[in-house]
């Protein structure tokens, strides 16, 4: 064996061994093959660019029709999703409010309504707000319409995702893309945790007029970069059981079964000290498995 034979075998071995450590291309979605999408990152790759769309295999089914008593919240989000999907003019979304009222739902039913009409949800963590850009550039010349999908929104002092959302709310030096809207839910309304020194911020002016100090300015600023805000409210006993009853019929029951879990149904949500949608379908759920024969 020569010299050069032996180089180009060391030479091969070394290269095999580089690209063995070297990230390997990202897989391109194919945004036909599925409605919704995750964002997700390489194992200790940080920074930007470090991301990838992995389809969602199994999508909740969830549709309009099975979202009861918060009307006036549905039809505005919907309204919004199809002025969307028809490339007409809409507003990134901030759903606020009790939890377990149907804020996350929502969303997932609209897509269900508008994917055959080229809708498709990218959800994204809150960690992994910063590649905001990258997700909107690997989507912008694409013909689909793309929610990004923040679920349980908020921030603690520092997080770098808040500056990021900021910026690709209303902020950044390019516009946002046509085909991309923003879809958030959170508990809180400002995203950021209030506390009672910030009312210390507040000034009078001669005139009588208050005014809030930076610091609660920039709580708020967060919030006022999404158009449109939607509030979700607790269920009144009524509409927890109304609720109830409709998860119940999915489930199989007939009119006396349910009417017989009423009084179960009450002391579930007596126990969890909630009456939410999300309580209400896990008592369905548990009751109807159990009246199953």
């Amino acid at each position: 064996m020569t010299q050069l034979d032996q180089f180009l075998i060391r030479a091969e071995a070394l290269l095999a061994r580089i690209e063995s450590i070297l990230p390997q291309a990202d897989p391109v979605p194919d945004l036909q093959a599925a409605s919704a999408f995750r964002w997700r990152r390489h194992a200790g790759k940080a920074g930007h660019g470090g991301g990838y769309l992995q389809a969602v295999a199994h999508i909740s089914a969830i549709a309009l029709s099975d979202l009861h008593n918060i009307e006036p919240q549905k039809q505005q989000i919907d309204q919004n999703t199809r002025q969307f999907v028809d490339g007409k003019p809409a507003n990134n979304v901030l759903l606020t409010g009790a939890r377990g009222t149907g804020k996350s739902s929502l969303i997932k039913a609209c897509l269900n309504q508008y994917a055959s009409q080229g809708l498709r949800l990218i959800e994204v963590d809150k960690d992994d707000l910063a590649d905001l850009p990258d997700i909107v550039d690997l989507v912008a010349n694409r013909p689909e319409r793309f929610i990004i999908f923040c679920d349980d929104l908020s921030f603690e002092e520092g997080e770098s995702g808040y500056k990021a959302l900021k910026v690709a709310l209303d902020g950044s030096i390019s516009a946002q893309s046509d085909n991309v809207l923003i879809y958030a839910t959170s508990n809180r309304r400002h995203l950021l945790p209030e506390r009672m020194s910030d009312n210390a911020t507040y000034k009078h002016t001669e005139d009588g007029d208050l005014h809030p100090g930076e610091t609660v300015e920039e709580r708020i600023s967060l919030s006022e970069r999404f158009g449109l805000w939607v509030s979700f409210y607790p269920f009144k006993q009524d509409d927890y059981l109304d609720i109830v009853a409709h998860w119940l019929s999915h489930f199989g029951c007939d009119a006396e079964q349910i009417a017989e879990a009423r009084a179960d149904a009450l002391r579930w949500a007596l126990q969890r000290a909630s009456r939410s949608g999300r309580v209400a379908w896990q008592f369905a759920r548990d009751h109807a498995g159990r009246m199953a024969k």
